[in-house]
């Protein structure tokens, strides 16, 4: 049965970040309450914190979007932070929501929960078949453990508790800062900086080889609200696009949108990451679900946004790329 948010309170968990905020902009279309809470106001990682604020708040749906996410250098150098914040973050709103009685939970994951060398494209049910990439197994790690604790709800509980795994998410929003970005706004950054300093090549990380899918943030939040109204199982989802592209082509993209018309450089001593990650995405389609962004109008719409936020666009000095 279609779960109906008009006049419910809708809390939205992590609406400063790219998804949340995207989130927040699309449920401002449907007739309900959105709830949101800032971080200096409570440590989602504090058990106790949380509990108390939505005990008090009272919420009757929550989407999960707090996370702690970075690029594969972020995930190299932070393994702990990584592991511990997400299993954190994830297990404390989950455990409060059942606790509290909230109607309905989505928890959002990521396409990196799936083995390293699964079948193309990955269906649901490759879950728990490989090895993880090793690059990002910490993060990876905490959102397998999100997916299955909501599918534990459901099973001892009964509770109507469901996991989205989206693709590689890009748009407004998006972290530039190279030592934490993903792919898509670390080469956008590097085309940008690369155009107005007058350079004559830009490099990317590893052969560029890796062929990697991309959905708009505008398109995962209308997905994401889309299955809190009519998904009920206990199998996460799928959410992406269906179509994917190397990096190297990703990159002669960027730059053409960019204006940078100089040599691309590959950086054979930085890993590639996982070869190949295209989602399934069979089952969410069968639901009636379909995006709307084409990769290139998206990425225009990416960079314009760039472009006119640099001063807050969360650009630091330092250097780091993603293919994840």
């Amino acid at each position: 049965m279609a779960y109906k948010i008009d006049s419910k309170r809708v809390f939205v968990a992590g609406h400063r970040g790219m998804v949340g905020s995207a989130v927040v902009r699309r449920l401002a279309r449907e007739h309900c309450e959105v709830l949101t809470v800032d971080r200096a106001e409570i440590d989602l990682r504090n058990q106790a914190a949380v509990r108390s604020w939505i005990k008090r708040s009272r919420p009757h749906a929550v989407i999960i979007a707090a996370a702690k996410v970075g690029g594969i250098l972020a995930n190299e150098q932070y393994p702990a932070d990584f592991i511990y914040d997400n299993l954190a973050i994830e297990a404390n709103l989950i455990e409060s929501a059942f606790r509290e009685d909230v109607e309905k939970l989505l928890f959002l994951g990521s396409s990196c929960i799936y083995p390293k060398l699964a079948p193309q494209p990955i269906k649901e049910e490759a879950l728990l078949t490989g090895p993880l990439e090793p690059t990002n197994e910490w993060y990876a790690i905490a959102k397998i453990a999100g997916l299955k604790m909501c599918e534990a709800f459901r099973r001892q509980h009964g509770a109507d508790f469901i996991s989205a795994m989206p693709t590689n998410l890009y748009g407004p929003g998006d972290n530039f800062d190279l030592l934490s970005s993903h792919v898509i706004p670390a080469i956008m950054r590097k085309a940008h900086e690369a155009k107005a300093s007058g350079a004559s090549q830009l490099t990317i990380w590893g052969t560029g080889a890796p062929q990697r899918e991309f959905l708009h943030v505008d398109d995962a939040a209308d997905a994401i609200v889309h299955l809190l109204k009519t998904y009920s199982e206990a199998s996460h989802i799928n959410v992406g696009s269906g179509k994917d592209l190397t990096i190297r082509d990703l990159t002669r993209l960027i730059c053409d949108i960019v204006g940078f018309n100089g040599e691309i450089v590959q950086d054979l001593t930085k890993p590639d990451g996982t070869p190949r990650k295209l989602l399934d995405v069979s089952r969410l389609q069968s639901t009636g679900w379909a995006p709307s962004y084409e990769l290139r109008e998206g990425l225009e719409q990416t960079y314009a946004w760039f472009r006119e936020n640099l001063a807050r666009a969360h650009i630091g000095a330092q250097e780091g790329d993603s293919t994840r």
